[in-house]
C-alpha cells in the first residue's frame, strides 16, 4: 500500500532549533512517521481523507537535544495525536 502524508505546518513551540538542523529534524520527523505508520498503519484515515489538525501530546527534550532525537520523539507524539 502507498501511502502519501502531507503536512503543510509543524508548529512547534519552546524549541529553539538552529536553521541549519532543520533539514536534519524534517527528515528523523518523516523517517519515524513512515516507520510508525508501516508497523501501526493510519486507522480511520486510511480510506483517504483530510485532517485539518492533529493536537499533538507534549514530551520532554531530553539530554540529546539532536535532530534526530527530537525528529523521532515529534513523529511519535503527532502519530499519537491521530489516535492510533
Amino acid at each position: 500500500m502507498k501511502v502519501n502524508l502531507h503536512i503543510d505546518r509543524l508548529v512547534l513551540e519552546g524549541i529553539d532549533l538552529d536553521h541549519a538542523q532543520r533539514p536534519l529534524l524534517q527528515a528523523a520527523v518523516e523517517a519515524e512517521l513512515g516507520r510508525l505508520i508501516g508497523e501501526g498503519g493510519i486507522g480511520s484515515l486510511a480510506s483517504g481523507g483530510a485532517v485539518p489538525s492533529v493536537r499533538a501530546a507534549g514530551f520532554e527534550i531530553g539530554a540529546d537535544g539532536s535532530p534526530s532525537r527530537l525528529g523521532h520523539q515529534i513523529a511519535q507524539s503527532v502519530y499519537g495525536g491521530t489516535g492510533k
